[in-house]
């Protein structure tokens, strides 16, 4: 298990988003793979899309459940995933991570230290 640090906004992990060496086993926790996913946002532009990115979804998201009109869960995912790519590929000159569901939740936590002031935007 990877501990946290203490950044100057408080207890998170890879506060200064250092690179981290892929797993060669795969990663067995989220635990373990969320310093790797901060250091492959090192960019700012880059997590910067990625936070709007995701705040636009929720948005969408939010708003297709309110009118009932689901293209906007599409649009969501879209626009969400797109911007999220193009910081990867622009600006971090990398690919996204290939494990879904830890890079999902990877986003949203990221989200929320950003949210909660444990991260800078």
């Amino acid at each position: 298990m990877v501990k946290s640090t203490v950044g100057k906004r408080g207890t998170v992990a890879n506060h200064n988003y250092t690179k981290k060496s892929k797993d060669p086993n795969g990663f067995k926790t989220f635990e373990d793979f969320y310093p790797f996913y901060l250091g492959e946002h090192s960019n700012v532009t880059n997590r910067r899309l990625h936070i709007v990115g995701s705040t636009l979804g929720l948005i969408l998201l939010l708003l297709a459940l309110i009118t009932g009109k689901f293209i906007f869960i599409f649009i969501a995912f879209l626009q969400a995933f797109g911007l999220g790519w193009c910081g990867h590929y622009y600006f971090e000159k990398n690919k996204p991570a290939t494990y879904p569901l830890y890079s999902f939740m990877a986003d949203f936590k990221h989200l929320f230290e950003v949210y909660t002031g444990k991260r800078s935007f």
